[in-house]
């Protein structure tokens, strides 16, 4: 009786330190992911920071370009995909009745 309690509470403990060693190897895993996270998450909130800065310098740019007509500015803008507005027709039609 007393061998059969001997071999129980062996395995037991032997259980028992598996199931701790598990338990560091996924907290280990865990912690590398919340790093991963938190880079990721540090990443885009400078994102959307820069994205206004962004926004910010385009506008100042276009109104730059349609201030004083300059058309270097104003094709940049274009090939980026910046839309200034209608084109100017320098001779309307007249509208008919």
């Amino acid at each position: 009786m007393f061998r059969k309690g001997n071999i129980l509470l062996t395995v037991l403990s032997t259980l028992v330190l598996l199931l701790v060693i598990v338990n560091i190897v996924l907290a280990l895993g865990n912690q590398s992911i919340q790093a991963e996270v938190s880079e990721r998450q540090q990443m885009l909130t400078q994102t959307m920071q820069l994205e206004n800065l962004n926004r910010q310098l385009i506008g100042v740019m276009a109104n730059l370009a349609l201030k004083t007509n300059d058309e270097q500015l104003k094709k940049l803008l274009a090939e980026s995909g910046v839309n200034l507005g209608p084109a100017e027709t320098p001779n309307p039609a007249p509208a008919k009745k």
